[in-house]
């Protein structure tokens, strides 16, 4: 199964480029350009990963990170930051983000985190899941 990725910048050729980049490597990618268009894809889709800059006009990153967090709060979120905005980046885990990378980045490193990403909350959804079996079992006296 493909792990499932939403690209957010506004940076239309960038995230296009990156896009084509993950689909190669055998990612299932869509792409948002605004805060507001990718809160809207997480109401509509499933997603794995998000990859969010921190930096864009209206709704920036931080923000979005919020309420995706509020929206789906098991959501992986990388933030792509600016040297300029590290500090944001580093705000960004604090609110909830898995992690931040410096732009322009590597394929190579955001392919890594990504799929780390992934592996944690496939790790976390499944251990909810057996939360939730232990409980209905007890609940049932099995």
């Amino acid at each position: 199964m493909k792990i499932k990725v939403l690209l957010v910048d506004d940076e239309k050729d960038f995230i296009e480029t990156l896009a084509q980049r993950l689909e190669v490597r055998g990612f299932e990618v869509k792409t948002a350009f605004s805060g507001d268009e990718c809160l809207d894809l997480i109401q509509e889709h499933e997603f794995d990963v998000i990859v969010l800059d921190v930096l864009m006009p209206g709704k920036d990153g931080i923000e979005t990170l919020r309420e995706i967090k509020s929206l789906k709060p098991l959501l992986y979120v990388i933030m792509l930051t600016g040297h300029a905005t590290v500090e944001t980046g580093i705000e960004g885990m604090k609110l909830g983000a898995y992690d931040y990378l410096i732009k322009p980045t590597e394929t190579a490193d955001l392919v890594d985190k990504i799929t780390k990403a992934h592996h944690l909350k496939a790790e976390h959804e499944e251990r909810i899941c057996n939360a939730e079996t232990k409980r209905i079992i007890k609940k049932r006296g099995w």
